[in-house]
């Protein structure tokens, strides 16, 4: 752990909390309720901290999310990473799917997906926070579409099949994974649903 976690730039006193407690507390209301629908309240009992020690922290509470996105993707999203250096397309997509089906049904943190649960849920007040959610979606995809791009000039890909469209299709089973298994659907079905979904899958 950073020291600089344990110490405070304010008068070098010490900080009453740990910094990476917090935001991992912090990151678990976002993740539960979504972006709009984690109150201030909620946030700083979760964090054991006041406000006033969250703004001195974090910043408001954009910031503080911005700071939980980060380690959402640092920690429960790594497998999108290691998934990329697969050998082939359709080892890439079973790597994102049972990364995915892991999360969802680990019993150690809230079920959904951080994004998909904060932008969907985004008024028009809170439309930065939906436009950077989508920022980064875009950025994943562009790297998996490259990816895919290779895999289809190595002759992988049936004829007619198209990289960017394939992995929009395998976004679209990831979301409904996460998006089901926030709604209540069994590790079972959550299996079952990966499982056929590889079957069916248009590369080998």
């Amino acid at each position: 752990m950073n020291i600089l976690s344990k110490v405070s730039v304010c008068k070098g006193r010490p900080r009453a909390f740990d910094l990476d407690e917090a935001l991992a507390a912090a990151l678990r209301v976002f993740w539960r309720n979504g972006y709009e629908a984690a109150s201030m309240a909620e946030l700083t009992a979760a964090m054991g901290i006041t406000k006033p020690s969250l703004y001195a922290a974090f910043g408001n509470k954009e910031a503080l999310f911005h700071k939980a996105l980060d380690l959402y993707e640092r920690e429960k999203l790594a497998y999108m990473t290691s998934a990329l250096e697969a050998p082939t397309a359709r080892a890439v997509a079973e790597r994102l799917l049972r990364g995915a089906l892991q999360m969802q049904t680990s019993t150690c943190d809230p079920k959904g997906c951080l994004g998909v649960i904060s932008a969907a849920a985004c008024g028009a007040e809170a439309e930065p926070i939906k436009a950077e959610v989508v920022k980064r979606r875009a950025s994943s995809e562009a790297a998996i579409v490259k990816r895919f791009e290779e895999a289809k000039a190595a002759g992988e890909f049936p004829d007619g099949l198209e990289p960017a469209a394939l992995v929009r299709y395998l976004f679209a089973l990831m979301q409904g994974l996460a998006l089901q298994g926030g709604s209540g659907a069994t590790c079972a079905e959550l299996c079952q649903l990966v499982e056929t979904s590889l079957q069916v899958w248009p590369t080998k």
